[in-house]
């Protein structure tokens, strides 16, 4: 049952073995990912996830799969990820909802086009088809909306997909390739020694490996700094609605500035606001503010600010950031970070969406939650290895892009690890950008 929690069943399970020449430490989307992708190499993987497989923001985000409005290092990436995402569909043999409805951005004024007009300099640049339409295009291709709009920007062959299907029905694919895959198995610490990794501690014993992916979504930065290893992630928290059926009215997915929204494969519709975030202060936030200095003053009003984190949330003042291998850690007391849903934030979607389809005035909901994004402060995730420690790779911080291109990055880090060929440039994504002396870029803000 969605959303997920501890009290669902254990879906993976088997012993902790003695070894395994990789193991991944969170079963989110790009931890599934990369684990699949290995395997197909005949590489010994074990996935290990404190929780359940995609219980946390890997199921809770939008189910958009988009290239429309990606950063330009982000988009060979995201192109990939789609021919991947079709590919890997076919081969789970399950209907995880992925149907090709297109993403659309609206307009409401001639500034919100000038921005979209940038990216469509992009989008020519990787032969994307996105294209900008007029006001009553706009009204032609979603009826029943009470705005007339500027214009929009589309992008028709960009995806839509049911997360919580889909990133179970990937480990699913990934177990009968081979990966071993334990839920309800937190690692508690690297083992290493002459600054290389040379195993992993878990709460149910060590498990000798030479090589390490922490992709562990908002609890990676806890994990790494417990480690020496600093990045600044944080993690802000997203509330999410999903309809009772409704008549269709669009078939794809859809943002402006109150509200976004796209079609579900149950027939109703996912909505969420359309730019508002809630970041909980803590240590983490205090430590890392002035990198967020420039996203704060790019975009002042999208995040809202309360003083503290629940008790056991990952930048909570009360969550213990130091731990032996010995003891329980963390990710042992909160398997599944399930955050509560914003009633300021549910009102301002059943607002913004009543507001715009008058029509459904009286909206029922079907389902309600939450998640919390890992962020980073120029909006791109670290996708690097850690030359501090041999051996240790992270992929993390994908600022609420990681679903879409999962699959895509899963493949990258796949070859990262194993010492081959990208296929991409990655120094947007490298881990010593933040400490290097390098100036913050921010990825777009559309």
């Amino acid at each position: 049952m969605f959303p997920f929690s501890e009290a669902d069943p254990v879906n993976h399970s088997s012993p902790v073995p003695e070894s395994s020449e990789v193991v991944i430490v969170g079963g989110g989307v790009i931890g599934v990912s990369t684990a699949l992708f290995l395997a197909a190499r005949n590489i010994q993987v074990t996935l290990l996830e404190k929780g359940r497989i995609a219980a946390e923001q890997s199921s809770r985000n939008w189910g958009w799969i988009r290239k429309q409005g990606r950063d330009p290092d982000e988009l060979p990436i995201v192109i990939e990820a789609c021919r991947l995402w079709q590919q890997l569909a076919d081969e789970c043999g399950e209907d995880i909802g992925l149907r090709q409805t297109g993403v659309t951005y609206l307009a409401r004024t001639v500034k919100d086009m000038a921005k979209f007009a940038k990216f469509m300099q992009i989008a020519a640049a990787h032969d994307l088809d996105t294209r900008l339409l007029d006001g009553a295009e706009v009204a032609s291709r979603i009826g029943g909306m009470a705005r007339r709009y500027a214009g929009a920007m589309t992008t028709p062959s960009d995806m839509r997909a049911e997360p919580w299907l889909a990133v179970p029905a990937l480990a699913r694919l990934a177990a009968r390739k081979g990966v071993r895959i334990i839920e309800n198995c937190a690692v508690r610490a690297l083992d290493t020694a002459g600054g290389r990794i040379t195993g992993v501690w878990t709460e149910s014993g060590r498990i000798s490996t030479s090589t390490v992916l922490v992709a562990g979504g908002a609890w990676s930065s806890l994990f790494l700094r417990r480690h020496g290893v600093s990045i600044p992630q944080l993690s802000v928290r997203a509330t999410v609605a999903a309809t009772e059926p409704l008549p269709e009215f669009h078939a794809g997915a859809a943002i402006e500035d109150d509200i976004a929204f796209r079609r579900r494969q149950d027939g109703g519709y996912t909505l969420a606001p359309g730019g508002s975030n809630l970041l909980f202060v803590g240590p983490d936030a205090f430590r890392n503010a002035t990198r967020y200095l420039p996203a704060l003053l790019d975009h002042p009003f999208g995040t809202r600010y309360l003083p503290a984190a629940p008790a056991g949330f990952p930048d909570s003042w009360s969550t213990p950031r130091d731990w032996t291998p010995d003891s329980k850690s963390p990710f042992e007391r909160m398997r599944v970070l399930n955050p509560a849903p914003g009633a300021s934030d549910l009102a301002s979607i059943r607002r913004g969406f009543t507001t715009l389809f008058p029509q459904f005035k009286d909206l029922r909901l079907k389902t309600t939650w939450a998640g919390m994004i890992d962020a980073m402060p120029d909006v791109v995730p670290v996708v690097d290895r850690v030359s501090a420690i041999g051996g240790l790779f992270v992929a993390t911080g994908m600022s609420g892009h990681g679903f879409g291109i999962g699959p895509g990055i899963g493949r990258v880090m796949s070859d990262l690890i194993q010492g081959n060929d990208t296929g991409h440039r990655l120094d947007r994504f490298r881990f010593s950008r933040f400490s290097d002396g390098s100036p913050i870029r921010l990825g777009p803000a559309i």
